[in-house]
């Protein structure tokens, strides 16, 4: 058995597998996960979801920044304070994080390895993490 915090077998094998600038999504219960298009490889998805609130988005989110060195981070704008104070949600997140209009977000989905479905009901509660390498 694992001896780190995160103990989900098929997230802790896409953490191990992301390279550099390679994104991970965690979202929210409502955020649409893209389907692969025909004939290529889409993002994965791992539905954690099980009720409202189970997961939490920032149980999932501390579980998976033990084990990824994020580079930058993004989220919607939608998500921020009055639109431009980032929310206290992405405090634990120590790298930089940009504000995208939630459109834009959803379309860098689509070129993640991975998205991971909480059970969150706060609308917008979503994060593009791109990963950086640790030397």
């Amino acid at each position: 058995m694992k001896r780190n915090r995160l103990l989900h077998a098929e997230l802790s094998r896409v953490i191990a597998s992301l390279g550099h600038g390679d994104a991970l999504v965690i979202g929210d219960a409502g955020l649409p996960i893209p389907d692969a298009p025909q004939g290529h490889g889409g993002p994965q998805r791992i539905d954690l979801a099980v009720t409202r609130g189970v997961p939490a988005f920032d149980d999932v989110l501390a579980a998976v920044l033990s084990e990824m060195q994020v580079e930058r981070a993004l989220i919607a704008t939608e998500a921020c304070d009055g639109g431009s104070a980032l929310p206290a949600w992405v405090a634990p997140i120590d790298a930089p994080v940009q504000a995208v209009s939630h459109e834009d977000l959803k379309l860098a989905t689509r070129s993640a390895r991975a998205v991971v479905r909480t059970g969150e009901f706060t609308p917008y509660r979503n994060v593009v993490l791109l990963a950086g390498v640790v030397f």
